[in-house]
């Protein structure tokens, strides 16, 4: 189905929980706010009952998101549900992936096709400050799991922080290339009224490649640019969905955990959808897609921002 602007809207973001077992310093400072009762969440018959009514305007790519969506119990029972649902061509995954690891085959065969992982880091202390807990993440066994099962491309996800890891991005380029997968590097982006300095940690992807300069332009593709060390396999992307922003590409809307469609990431308008059936529902999906904007308006106001912080939203 195309919105008002001839936009074809084949992709639907579906956040499972608003729990997360981190609590990254850009995201929850402050930790979980406002916690869901188990009943305020969607529950899987509703998810896939969301699903199936979407495959009828279109919807064919559906992506696992939370908070943690490993977090939801019975969450590879639900991933097969919605494999089921006739017209679902492809479902991934977004995970922080501290719970996947051993895990893979189970995602697999669950009907997950690829994985992107968050890791904002490779230094396992920097990575228990920016996530503010004692966790860490075996990412190198992890991304032996992946290719062993074979659930590739691979892309690595880390919010890019000046002063954090921005010292980070030869390591990023070896990783890449040893294991040829894509580490994207996401510009950061204020969500929700956070107690947080975005000031003091952003920093473009202009100022990162005067910097590597042995860093050259390769492709891009909707949401993504993507470079190279010459000869190195592997790739860094940069997402930049502020201050390049691809509002004329976007082709998703999102189901927030406790039911909500939301049209566009960086805007308040929601519609309400829990226990909603039949063609009631079919009907609310169509509206969120008329009602996608031309875009989102952040990069004129910070001011301009959903109120809802990303863990309860859906990566």
């Amino acid at each position: 189905m195309k919105d008002a602007f001839k936009r074809e809207i084949d992709y639907l973001r579906i956040s499972v929980t608003d729990r997360c077992n981190l609590r990254c310093l850009y995201c929850m400072p402050d930790g979980i706010q406002d916690k869901k009762e188990h009943d305020e969440i969607m529950r899987d018959e509703e998810i896939v009952n969301v699903v199936q009514e979407s495959v009828k305007i279109g919807i064919t790519k559906i992506r696992i998101t939370g908070g943690e969506p490993l977090l939801r119990k019975g969450i590879y029972d639900l991933i097969r549900k919605i494999k089921d649902v006739k017209g679902i061509k492809e479902i991934t995954i977004t995970t922080n992936a501290i719970l996947l690891v051993g895990n893979v085959k189970k995602l697999k065969d669950a009907g997950v096709s690829r994985v992107n992982f968050s890791l904002d880091t490779l230094d396992s202390e920097k990575f228990k400050f920016i996530s503010n807990t004692s966790l860490t993440l075996d990412y190198i066994s992890l991304i032996e799991e992946l290719i062993e099962h074979d659930l590739q491309p691979i892309k690595v996800n880390a919010v890019l922080l000046k002063g954090f890891n921005d010292s980070e991005i030869p390591g990023f380029i070896e990783l890449a290339n040893k294991y040829d997968i894509s580490i994207r590097l996401i510009e950061l982006m204020t969500v929700g009224h956070l107690n947080f300095d975005y000031d003091k940690y952003y920093i473009s992807k202009d100022e990162i490649l005067k910097r590597y300069k042995e860093l050259k332009f390769v492709r891009k593709d909707s949401v993504s640019e993507y470079y190279n060390v010459e000869g190195n396999k592997g790739y860094i992307g940069f997402i930049n969905p502020i201050s390049h922003k691809f509002c004329s590409d976007c082709n998703r809307i999102r189901l927030t955990a406790d039911g909500h469609l939301k049209p566009c990431l960086h805007n308040n308008n929601e519609i309400l959808i829990k226990e909603i059936q039949g063609e009631p529902l079919l009907n609310k999906l169509r509206e969120a897609i008329h009602a996608k904007p031309i875009s989102h308006t952040l990069d004129e106001s910070k001011d301009n921002r959903s109120d809802r912080p990303m863990n309860k939203i859906g990566g």
